[in-house]
């Protein structure tokens, strides 16, 4: 546990910055659809009405199939989601772009497909709110472990000055990302569990 408490203490500027990134650009996506702007609320239907008719995550939802559609989300968001754009944050700067769009995805979401606001109501509020937040988190510590790494390939900080892997990366800077995802992966399953199986889904 002490290990995994430091390498959150170690990486918590990169973690601090992704998630700052994700929040911001949510933020935004939510005055846009809130206010009515016609690109976001047209990006927002076209990818809905994508999801709705070729993703076998809201199929299988739609289906009744809602725990099973929670795992595959799980899936999804871990390994297709996350590592990937773990990996590009070893570059540092290339993953934030891509957050910035992720967050503004999760802030035009948050209108229905009448475009009413989910957060008119508290028991939708909290769904929506809680949704975003969990997975904002458990990007946040994915990604910022890569960027994390990153930074300790460039300018590494006493801890990470000593063995190499590869001749290339500092071990405990490694290590530390596999720590990160230990604290990410069960955020990953818990929101995914809450979208699919909270009764207040709607």
């Amino acid at each position: 546990m002490g290990s995994i408490v430091r390498a959150v203490s170690r990486a918590r500027y990169s973690i601090l910055t992704v998630g700052a990134t994700y929040v911001l650009s949510a933020i935004v996506g939510i005055a846009m659809v809130t206010w009515g702007n016609t690109f976001a609320l047209d990006h927002r239907d076209r990818l809905v009405g994508d999801a709705v008719k070729n993703d076998a995550i809201v199929t299988t939802n739609f289906g009744g199939g809602h725990l099973q559609a929670a795992f595959m989300d799980f899936g999804a968001n871990l390994i297709i989601g996350s590592v990937p754009t773990s990996l590009m944050g070893m570059a540092i700067v290339f993953p934030y772009p891509l957050v910035a769009y992720q967050g503004w995805i999760g802030g035009i979401v948050s209108v229905r497909g009448d475009h009413s606001s989910r957060l008119n109501t508290l028991p939708s509020a909290t769904y929506f709110a809680l949704t975003l937040l969990l997975q904002i988190i458990a990007y946040s510590v994915s990604i910022g472990a890569g960027v994390n790494t990153g930074v300790a390939l460039l300018r590494p900080r006493p801890h990470y000055q000593g063995a190499k892997v590869l001749r290339i990366f500092p071990k405990e800077a490694l290590l530390d990302w596999g720590r990160l995802y230990l604290v990410a992966i069960p955020i990953f399953l818990i929101a995914s569990l809450w979208e699919f199986l909270s009764p207040w889904n709607f």
